[in-house]
C-alpha cells in the first residue's frame, strides 16, 4: 500500500474534517495517481466528499468502526485484517491510503511509500500525519522544485519505507 497526503509544515493535515488548502495541482495528482485503482478511506473521510459519494473510477474501501451497510458501490470493512483480505482481491491495481487520520496512523506500518504534499505554511490544523522526517523508518527519495499557488509554496515529495 501507499499513502497519499497533504500536510503542512506541522505535518497538519485537516480541520473540521476537511482539507487545511485545496490545491489544484495536489488534486490533479491525486486524480491521476488513484484513478482506475483503490482508495482506503475512513468514514469521516467518504462522508466529506460530495453528497458523500465515493470517489468515482476507483473502488472505495472504507475501513470503520461503525455497522453500516454500502450505500454507493463502497466497499466496507470493519478492520484491518478484514482489509488486508479485501486488497488481495485487487492485484491489478495500486493501494492508496487517503485519509483521514485516524487510517493514517492505523495504515503506516503497512505502507511502503508515501506521496506527500508538504505545504510551506502552518495552519490551525486539528488533525496531524505523523512527522516521517523524524521517524527513522522513512527517508526522503524524491523532492520537486518548489510549486507555487497563489502565495502558498509546496513541495512534492516521496518518501519510502528505509528495508531492514
Amino acid at each position: 500500500m501507499k499513502i497519499l497526503v497533504a500536510v503542512d509544515e506541522n505535518w497538519g493535515i485537516g480541520k473540521n474534517n476537511d482539507l487545511l488548502i485545496r490545491i489544484p495541482a495536489d488534486q490533479k495528482m491525486f486524480r491521476q495517481m488513484t484513478t482506475g485503482n483503490v482508495i482506503v478511506i475512513g468514514r469521516k473521510t467518504l462522508e466529506s466528499f460530495p453528497n458523500g459519494a465515493p470517489l468515482k473510477d476507483r473502488v472505495n474501501i472504507v475501513l470503520t468502526k461503525s455497522e453500516r451497510e454500502s450505500k454507493n458501490g463502497e466497499v466496507i470493512v470493519n478492520g484491518i485484517e478484514e482489509l488486508l483480505e479485501e486488497v488481495k482481491k485487487y492485484t491489478d491495481k495500486e493501494i492508496y491510503v487517503a485519509g483521514g487520520g485516524s487510517i493514517y496512523k492505523q495504515l503506516l506500518p503497512y505502507c511502503k511509500t508515501a506521496y506527500v504534499t508538504k505545504i510551506d505554511r502552518k495552519y490551525d490544523a486539528d488533525v496531524c500525519f505523523p512527522n516521517l522526517d523524524a521517524d527513522p523508518e522513512w527517508e526522503l527519495a524524491e523532492s520537486s522544485e518548489e510549486q507555487i499557488y497563489f502565495d502558498t509554496t509546496y513541495h512534492f515529495l516521496t518518501y519510502e519505507r528505509v528495508q531492514n
